[in-house]
């Protein structure tokens, strides 16, 4: 916890009570939400995915509004008409994603709210450097932001934030991607403000950061606040418990078959490394075995399939069945790897075109004629997929945009299906997908182990590996730190490994760096 001198008030800066949010679809997103944030405090926000911390954010931000529940601002209960109006008040959020016009300048992107009134143009070098002297950080004004690297573009957004006059900063994630030595910037600079007055509603997964640098902290988990406390009265594994101690876990405890210890090895991955931080890494995954992957933000999980996929490019040795891989994609769909990335939208689909279309695209030889792409035959194999899959539509002329998150992931998953695929590598697999959905998925990902085809599996859902994985590999910093057997490990004990703590001795293996 920071040690410098606290601002005193005489209430709350931000006052949050009774905060409900339930969607049209009925989902309840959050339950009751109370606590409060004083002036010159930092306090840590942590939760598990599907906690309700990006909910309360956007409420708090302005960019929601509550079901139920009053947000108090400075003693004043309101409802933040936008962002700009909160951003107006004093409240303003830096986004994990971080918003910045990449061919506007540092200057430009600080007073990205003033443009337009040349007359105040001549004074914005001069409030830039009273911000830098302020922050005890210096930037280049002149430098354009796309040029800068991401722990400098995370400060152009802090001074955007106090140039706006913020009273309160929402940080989402700050420090995800950013090196150890600009976590350390960042740090120091929230102590600085914070300790002349400013406020932090600093969110992160990572908990040294919370017991290291908060003052309070605020657990949610299913939408509702089961801890606010001083953090000096909690410790890592105090956080770390109250974040996983789901009472009820709605997917069903069956583990896979454990694979074979002699089964053939399908997927093998040697010394690779990548320059987004994978660091000599080592992998294997045998035939019939389903191997969670477990790691928080900037971890280097989505990283690790993007390199054995080609997507990124990396140094080190992939072999399939015992044969080399080259290092792009083609090379990978060709030795049967299938990749479902973690933004389906994005990546994984085209949401406006037709299911038709979509399915087959990852096999196009095999619905073509004479090298063209056959409708009868897309069509074919569309309808195929929704009846082997469930998938709810009104038939292979719908959009995947229009589906449900748990239909859409599915259509996903038939661009694979019929394909050769050996090794499925699933990017946060039930991201977004209702509890029925979840459900099916997992029990797809244990039916292509039950063909002896293998499974890489990324998640923030750590009970989702326990209950469908054969083993669990932990990620931090680019390498893999831990190996635990599902059967004899708790997600408590997942979340403290993802953050360094390991009760435990690591195994040979471990030390060898192998998993």
């Amino acid at each position: 916890m920071s040690d410098v001198t606290r601002h005193t008030a005489t209430g709350p800066l931000l006052q949050l009570s009774g905060i409900e949010r339930q969607f049209p679809n009925g989902t309840r997103a959050l339950r009751g939400v109370t606590f409060a944030v004083n002036p010159g405090e930092v306090h840590g926000l942590v939760g598990a995915n599907g906690a309700g911390k990006s909910t309360l954010i956007r409420i708090i931000a302005g960019a929601d509004r509550p079901t139920a529940g009053v947000v108090h601002w400075d003693g004043r209960p309101l409802a933040w008409r936008s962002p700009r109006v909160a951003r107006d008040s004093g409240l303003s959020t830096i986004h994990q994603h971080i918003p910045l016009v990449p061919t506007l300048s540092v200057l430009e992107n600080v007073f990205l709210d003033r443009g337009g009134l040349l007359r105040r143009r001549r004074d914005l070098p001069a409030a830039f450097d009273a911000l830098c002297e302020r922050v005890n950080y210096s930037l280049d004004p002149s430098a354009l932001v796309g040029n800068l690297p991401i722990g400098q573009r995370q400060m152009v957004c802090l001074f955007q934030a106090l140039a706006s006059g913020a009273r309160m900063i929402v940080m989402d994630e700050p420090t995800a991607s950013l090196a150890f030595a600009e976590r350390q910037v960042v740090f120091d600079v929230v102590r600085r403000l914070s300790a002349a007055g400013t406020a932090f509603l600093y969110v992160s997964h990572f908990l040294e950061e919370i017991t290291d640098l908060t003052d309070v902290v605020t657990v949610l988990r299913d939408g509702r606040v089961v801890v606010s406390e001083p953090t000096s009265d909690l410790d890592e594994q105090d956080i770390a418990r109250a974040v996983a101690g789901r009472t009820l876990f709605a997917v069903e405890h069956r583990a896979s078959p454990r694979a074979a210890e002699g089964a053939p090895v399908l997927l093998d991955v040697r010394g690779l490394s990548t320059a987004g931080g994978i660091r000599n890494l080592n992998l294997t995954v045998r035939q019939g075995e389903i191997v969670g992957v477990a790691g928080l933000l900037g971890s280097g999980r989505t990283e690790l399939v993007r390199a054995v996929f080609g997507a990124d490019k990396r140094t080190g040795k992939v072999t399939v069945d015992g044969v080399e891989v080259a290092g792009n994609p083609k090379a990978a769909v060709a030795a049967g790897l299938a990749l479902v990335p973690e933004d389906r939208a994005a990546q994984g689909l085209f949401p406006q075109l037709p299911i038709w279309k979509n399915v087959p695209l990852t096999d196009l030889p095999a619905v073509s004629r004479y090298g063209i792409a056959n409708e009868r035959r897309e069509k074919e194999r569309s309808r195929r997929a929704i009846r082997d899959l469930g998938i709810v539509a009104n038939g292979p002329d719908s959009l995947p945009g229009e589906l449900s998150g748990g239909n859409a992931q599915k259509v996903v998953f038939a661009k694979w299906l019929y394909t050769d695929a050996r090794l499925w590598m699933l990017d946060e697999p039930t991201a977004g997908v209702d509890v029925g959905a979840k459900a099916e998925i997992l029990q797809l990902i244990r039916d292509f182990a039950g063909r002896g085809q293998g499974a890489l599996v990324l998640s923030s859902e750590f009970q989702e590996l326990i209950a469908v994985c054969t083993r669990i590999v932990v990620m931090r910093h680019g390498r893999i730190v831990a190996e635990r057997d599902p059967r004899a490990t708790s997600e408590e004990e997942l979340i403290m490994l993802a953050n360094g703590i390991d009760r435990g001795v690591p195994t040979q293996r471990e030390q060898n760096g192998h998993a």
